[in-house]
């Protein structure tokens, strides 16, 4: 039978590794927790790491053009500056 109190039992010394070893056991449990979900939650890329998606000049357009920020006329207008099918700097076949 373990005795707690006394000559026997736990000292001073015993409750405080008790206690700091208790606190390194919850942190590395939270902090495995934590790597754990972000290694989970990143997108698998070919080179390791994550990808930054940016969308096209096409889509800004288009998400001002739905947002109401441009009017129909100005969307087709720099939609074909975009393709290359017109616009102030453009040069027609006649222009060389």
């Amino acid at each position: 039978m373990m005795f707690w109190y006394g000559d026997h039992g736990m000292s001073g010394w015993g409750y405080g590794l008790m206690a700091v070893g208790m606190a390194l056991f919850w942190a590395l449990l939270i902090v495995g927790v934590i790597l754990t979900v972000r290694y989970l939650a990143q997108s698998p890329t070919p080179g390791g790491g994550t990808t930054i998606v940016r969308p096209t000049a096409e889509q800004v357009l288009a998400e001002r053009f739905a947002r109401g920020e441009i009017d129909a006329d100005e969307y087709h207008h720099r939609l074909a500056t975009l393709r290359g099918a017109g616009g102030p700097g453009a040069k027609s076949a006649g222009d060389v």
